[in-house]
This record gives structure tokens, C-alpha cells and sequence, in this order.
């Protein structure tokens, strides 16, 4: 089985329904699809807006580089990939991830461990607009995505 990778880095809204079917149009032996959303929360009411930055052409290439790993772990038809970068609003989508396989263990894990990886390994910086008023800071790197991305290395991804 052949899969279709699409990553893109952008500022605008993405549409998951368009996404997925990209990935699933004119095929047969694709039997599932997950569709992963992330969403920029407000963290209790303190946090007015999330600004992200990213190395363009580097976030790419790492991206890719993780979804063509997983396109070797599992059968995969398709796999996408869109990560916002500006100022987002607590509520508006951040990141999408949508795979397609075959079967829906594959989808699942594909999508599972790209998420996994982008947490930590694509080169994505966020700063804080406190509602407040009061100076934001960049958010620190969390020990829990560390160790959601470390079952992959102990696991090898099955």
C-alpha cells in the first residue's frame, strides 16, 4: 500500500472534512481514518491568546521525517499533517493530524505516535498572552509528552 503524505505549516484554519478526504477520495481499501484536533485551551481563564513560532522550511523537514516513520511502522494510506503558527485564541484549532489505513489499529497508532512526536520533536515555540495583561512566558516543554513519545522507542511503535 502506497501512503499519500501531506504536511503543511499555516496560518489560517484548516478544515478536518476536506483533510480527510483528501487522503480517502477514489479509494477502496481504505477502511479507517482518525482525525486528531488540537485546540488552544485558556488554561483556567488566564490565558488571553498562544503564540507560535516556527523555523520555516525546518519544521517541515521534521515533520516529514517523522510522518515517512510512521508510514514505515504501520500500512498506511495516507497520512496528513497542519500545524498553525500566529496568534491563536483559546478555542481555535492548532493542529490536525488525520491518517488512513486499512485497517483502524493502524490508523489510530499512526496518528497517536505523530502526535507524540510533534509534541516533542517538531520545531514549534509558544508564548503566552496572559489575560491579564501581565507578560507571557514560552511554555516549557512538559515531562508527560516526553514520556508519551518514549513508549514508541520501548515499543517499537506495536
Amino acid at each position: 500500500m502506497s501512503c499519500t503524505i501531506r504536511i503543511r505549516i499555516q496560518r489560517e484554519a484548516f478544515d478536518t472534512e476536506s483533510e480527510t478526504a483528501f487522503l480517502t477520495g477514489g479509494r477502496k481499501d481504505v477502511g479507517a481514518t482518525v482525525a486528531f484536533t488540537g485546540l488552544c485551551r485558556d488554561e483556567g481563564g488566564t490565558l488571553k491568546a498562544l503564540h507560535l513560532e516556527h523555523y520555516p522550511g525546518m519544521a517541515e523537514a521534521e515533520i516529514g521525517r517523522i510522518a515517512e516513520q510512521a508510514a514505515e511502522r504501520w500500512q498506511l494510506a495516507g497520512l496528513t499533517a497542519v500545524h498553525r503558527y500566529g496568534r491563536l485564541a483559546p478555542g481555535e484549532p492548532i493542529v490536525l493530524v488525520v491518517a488512513a489505513a486499512t485497517h483502524r489499529k493502524a490508523a489510530f497508532e499512526a496518528a497517536s505516535f505523530l502526535m507524540d512526536y510533534l509534541k516533542t520533536r517538531a520545531p514549534f515555540w509558544k508564548k503566552e498572552e496572559r489575560s491579564d495583561g501581565s507578560k507571557g512566558e514560552w511554555v516549557e516543554a512538559k515531562e508527560a509528552d516526553d514520556e508519551a513519545a518514549a513508549r514508541w522507542r520501548s515499543t517499537n511503535g506495536k
